[in-house]
């Protein structure tokens, strides 16, 4: 069985929470699905396939789109809301089930409104200022990304591309989350991500 090497050195770096940070490298499966005609969802495991979240929300809202993170037992912990009318894509992050600004934890949005390349920027809630938290790197040709916090690479996502997921409806990614880092922020990262690819 798989033992990580534990650094006591490294400083966590909470988003949603101390519980979803460790010490130690963790690689996480992500696998995106279509439920019936209308639902999508995300099943979050660890590399001996243990279940960690589940992510829920329609296939098609041409409106605000809205996705929850849920424990594994159905307990939401995120709830993602993306913006109306926005000329760039702005997701707004908040605690549990909330849509209220008090339980707002972060914002997500494109850096620019055309772009060669996908960025994102991560304010948290009580930053008012220019430079962002996070910042997220990726293609437009792949869902590919990696997550920085200022220089420092703190998760990367790759997918995971076989002609027999595309016609099965299935999408599954790779999710390498560095020590100390929040696997819940980074995995709220990749959904909106393939949302803003995907269109879904």
């Amino acid at each position: 069985m798989f033992k990580p090497e534990v650094r006591h050195d490294v400083p966590l770096i909470p988003v949603v929470g101390d519980a979803f940070c460790f010490p130690y490298l963790v690689d996480l499966t992500v696998k995106k699905g279509i439920l019936g005609v209308t639902g999508l969802r995300f099943d979050v495991s660890d590399d001996n396939g243990g279940s960690l979240l589940g992510v829920h929300g329609k296939l098609w809202q041409f409106r605000r789109k809205k996705r929850t993170i849920s424990d594994p037992s159905g307990f939401p912990i995120l709830t993602m809301r993306s913006k109306a009318l926005a000329l760039r894509n702005v997701w707004s992050i908040y605690k549990g089930e909330s849509s209220d600004e008090n339980d707002l934890i972060y914002t997500v949005q494109e850096s620019k409104v055309l772009q060669m390349k996908i960025r994102l920027d991560v304010f948290m809630a009580g930053n008012r200022g220019e430079i962002c938290n996070f910042h997220v790197k990726g293609s437009y040709t792949s869902q590919n990304f990696k997550v920085y916090k200022g220089d420092t690479l703190i998760a990367e996502v790759k997918e995971k591309v076989k002609i027999g997921y595309f016609f099965k409806g299935i999408e599954k990614f790779d999710v390498r989350v560095y020590p100390g880092a929040d696997y819940a922020f980074v995995v709220s990262l990749l959904v909106i991500l393939n949302d803003i690819d995907g269109g879904s």
